[in-house]
């Protein structure tokens, strides 16, 4: 059995209506809040009237989109400005990961693209980051309990990771509460984000016995409850499953690797600006098909043959079940094809070349040849 190590945020706390305790949780803490996130939650006024019920100084910092460097940038300045000792995330995998981001270059100064990944120098952080408290929104990414950050950089075309072991937040609270009025589309590509971050650990190079226990009861809640929270947002049950299965993607890929559906996504979503979750739901059922074939007389396809028994529910079923199944519900759930981003043909090589220098890419369970990565994208136009 192969050596491993597992590490998650200092503190997971999960539970319909948790989001109600978090003055419990700032008490004695903070001196003064960095309040990190977007635009459209119902949760914003609820946190604002927490923290000013509890007499807690904040400030706030909007994301809009998904974030950059500049973004990251930006956040820290205000932090440090403001003289804040903490920061709160609240959003979705975007406007926390820039929390995460602002709360680790707060207290990292210099260039930011010594830090990062592929296109900086990849330098490890020297200071612990500021006190990190995430709150996600939707049922997607995980990010609450990961230890990097995805930043664009638009001067590269790609997006890249900040990545630390410093930066695991110090408390993830998940409250299921906070995705109910989610629209379907956002449901949806968060959701096959969810389970793509479960099924790309699981056939991993990195897999270990506690990642491949995580990610198959989290792909048993994807399955059960993904289409349920699509259909019928109320469905306080199926949104419950699917913030589970998140999190348990987001301890699974932090933990273990991913592969080249991420691989794909991080080099596309800086190259299209189009959303992470869209790309990996498009991407997910094409890259399963090819990696089975590339693994063909492979011992790592019985990895498949496990995962189609999960989602089908059925014990007879095949690794080409699984994908026959990923493939009908990324239909069902109406994912656009990449055209719909901007992508054309002129796009692939490109992709291709950054697709291989991605991190996320050296995680999957064999090396798929330029023809293959191209084949990918081809049908996923």
């Amino acid at each position: 059995m192969s050596a491993f190590e597992f590490a998650t945020a200092n503190r997971i706390i999960f539970g319909a209506g948790k989001l109600n305790g978090l003055a419990d949780q700032l008490a004695g803490r903070a001196k003064r809040v960095l309040f990190v996130c977007g635009n459209s939650s119902d949760a914003i006024p609820r946190v604002r009237e927490i923290l000013s019920a509890h007499e807690i100084p904040f400030d706030e910092f909007h994301v809009r989109g998904e974030p950059t460097v500049a973004t990251a940038s930006e956040g820290a300045d205000l932090a440090l400005q403001h003289g804040c000792d903490l920061v709160i995330g609240l959003g979705g995998g975007s406007v926390l990961d820039a929390g995460k981001a602002i709360a680790a270059l707060t207290t990292n100064r210099g260039d930011v693209f010594d830090y990062l990944e592929v296109i900086g120098k990849g330098r490890p952080l020297t200071n612990a980051p500021l006190t990190y408290i995430a709150i996600p929104t939707t049922a997607g990414t995980g990010a609450e309990v990961t230890r990097n950050a995805v930043l664009g950089s638009p001067a590269h075309g790609v997006k890249v990771s900040l990545r630390s072991p410093m930066m695991l937040p110090a408390i993830a609270l998940v409250d299921p509460e906070l995705t109910y009025s989610l629209p379907p589309a956002i449901t949806a590509s968060s959701g096959l984000d969810a389970l793509t971050q479960l099924i790309e650990p699981f056939v991993s190079v990195k897999a270990n016995p506690m990642t491949d226990a995580i990610c198959r009861e989290g792909m048993r809640h994807a399955a059960k409850s993904l289409r349920l929270a699509y259909h019928n947002g109320a469905d306080k049950s199926a949104q419950e499953g699917m913030a589970l299965a998140s999190l348990f993607g987001g301890l699974a890929l932090a933990n273990a690797a991913l592969g080249a559906v991420h691989g794909f996504a991080g080099p596309l979503g800086g190259m299209l600006q189009a959303p992470h979750g869209a790309l990996c739901a498009k991407l997910l059922p094409l890259v399963m098909e090819a990696n089975i074939k590339a693994l063909t007389g492979h011992a790592a396809i019985k990895r498949y043959d496990e995962i189609a028994r999960i989602v089908t529910g059925d014990q007879t079923a095949s690794a080409q079940d699984g994908v026959q199944w990923v493939s009908d519900l990324v239909r069902e759930l109406n994912i656009p094809s990449l055209s719909a981003h901007g992508m054309n043909e002129t796009h692939i090589p490109e992709a291709v070349q950054k697709t291989l220098s991605a991190s996320s890419y050296k995680g999957n369970p064999i090396a798929l040849s330029d023809g293959e990565l191209r084949e990918i994208l081809e049908k996923a136009l």
